[in-house]
């Protein structure tokens, strides 16, 4: 093997390494990057259920009691905690990361005047493949029960 060859087999191969550790760094910062409060547990001003690319929003006519029943249905999801708020304050939002990366997702519920809202959508990226949209429907059932 000649000098220039192995030349670009050494330039190859810290390049290997370079975009490893810039992937890698890429993930930790998706799986350890904070959540501030003050930009996702905002109030839903949306008054109408809806699917966007990156979330979904679902707004229905449920008793008060439906908030403390979505709250503790969403506490038992998996990979999710509460980023901000409480039943007792009328809105809480939750982190709900993804099993493998770690993706974090954000969903918000509140209630006021009789409505039941919920909002959840994603940090990183343009499309959460209908996940969010499935979250929501399953607290819905939840919500609709009583």
């Amino acid at each position: 093997m000649g000098q220039h060859e192995e030349s670009e087999m050494k330039f190859t191969m810290y390049l290997l390494v370079l975009i490893c550790i810039i992937g890698v760094g890429l993930l930790a910062f998706v799986r350890f990057a904070p959540s501030d409060p003050a930009r996702w547990h905002m109030p839903i001003t949306e008054t109408n259920s809806r699917n966007m690319m990156g979330g979904s929003i679902r707004v229905t006519e449920v008793s008060e009691a439906a908030l403390a029943r979505v709250d503790a249905a969403a506490r038992a999801l998996p990979r999710t905690d509460v980023l901000a708020g409480s039943v007792d304050d009328g809105r809480v939002t939750y982190v709900t990361r993804s099993k493998w990366i770690g993706f974090p997702d954000y969903t918000t519920i509140e209630y006021s005047d009789g409505l039941l809202k919920m909002h959840a959508r994603l940090r990183f990226g343009r499309s959460d493949f209908g996940v969010n949209r499935e979250r929501l429907e399953r607290l819905l059932v939840v919500a609709q029960e009583g």
